[in-house]
């Protein structure tokens, strides 16, 4: 019975270390944030670049590909 507790106390000290330590890692993170987009896009410019693709219409029936 001991060996059980000592193993779970052990288990719960290693874990609250883990996610002290990620915790404190989000808190002070000061690296630069991924960019997922461009700066200064503008929605005509992201609608023109899209028009000459196959773009998903807004009733969600997808064009189908010409075989070439």
């Amino acid at each position: 019975m001991k060996h059980e507790l000592l193993m779970l106390r052990s288990l719960l000290v290693a874990s609250l270390l883990v996610c002290g330590l990620i915790l404190g890692n989000m808190l002070t993170y000061t690296g630069n944030p991924i960019q997922l987009a461009t700066v200064g896009t503008t929605v005509g410019q992201v609608t023109a670049a899209t028009v000459s693709g196959c773009a998903l219409p807004p009733d969600g029936i997808v064009c189908p590909r010409v075989a070439s």
